[in-house]
């Protein structure tokens, strides 16, 4: 039987759910993305993980409140374009 370290458990756990976060499906036929894109905050504990479906990126997990904050100021910029990559709110 497999049994998990103290520090493995956690990290399997986060690294599990960032894989299945970014295979949920979020596709378009033609290279033109959502506007504005769609994000998702993936809680887990107190720390979330913040993906974007539509730049097929994220934050990594941080404390929940930032984690909504990069939400919300990615899904305001990509309102109009697009192009603005999944980074730290401004």
């Amino acid at each position: 039987m497999f049994e998990d370290t103290h520090e493995e458990g956690p990290a399997l756990v986060a690294a599990c759910t960032a894989a299945a976060t970014h295979r949920r499906d979020h596709h378009h036929d033609d290279p033109v993305t959502c506007h504005p894109h769609v994000v998702e905050v993936v809680h887990l504990g107190r720390r979330a993980l913040t993906v974007c479906h539509d730049c097929g990126s994220d934050t990594g997990f941080l404390p929940e409140r930032e984690a909504e904050a990069l939400a919300d100021a990615h899904r305001n910029r990509t309102a109009v374009d697009g192009a603005q990559p999944l980074g730290p709110a401004a």
